[in-house]
């Protein structure tokens, strides 16, 4: 395109005799650039989040508390139980010992009749001392 159709002037003589045409910002400013970063506020806020947690740890440590009590009861009545089967109990275990004692004696009088000077259920060790047998049993072997 020539000079004259788009300035509508027959020719140009200088560049400083064109016209200036500048491109500007439209009638009442261009609108506003956003550069900012502008997250969404979405979900309860952190002092809600706080709140909340602290709540459900404040209530779950409060059904931890109320449960050792629970199982605290629990403990002291079958203490409680124990203790008040303990004599009959004991009673049964004497009878039991006594039993496996006359049997032990027994057969030791039995395998030891032809040792000279062997005194029956009369202890080997010499202390002076009675102990009771540690097992439940006195002599699995013997029966």
């Amino acid at each position: 395109m020539t000079e004259s159709l788009v300035r509508n002037k027959p020719g140009m003589a200088s560049v400083k005799d064109m016209p200036l045409l500048q491109d500007g910002p439209p009638p009442g400013g261009f609108a506003p650039v956003r550069y900012a970063r502008r997250i969404p506020s979405k979900g309860p806020s952190a002092i809600a989040l706080f709140l909340t947690t602290f709540g459900a740890f404040s209530w779950g440590m409060y059904q931890v508390g109320q449960g050792n009590k629970v199982r605290r009861a629990l403990k002291e009545e079958k203490i409680a139980a124990r203790s008040a089967i303990l004599p009959m109990l004991q009673a049964e275990e004497d009878e039991r010992f006594v039993k496996e004692w006359k049997k032990y004696l027994e057969e030791e009088a039995r395998i030891m009749k032809n040792v000279p000077g062997w005194k029956v259920g009369e202890s080997v060790y010499n202390s002076g001392k009675w102990m009771p047998p540690a097992t439940g049993e006195l002599r699995p072997e013997v029966w």
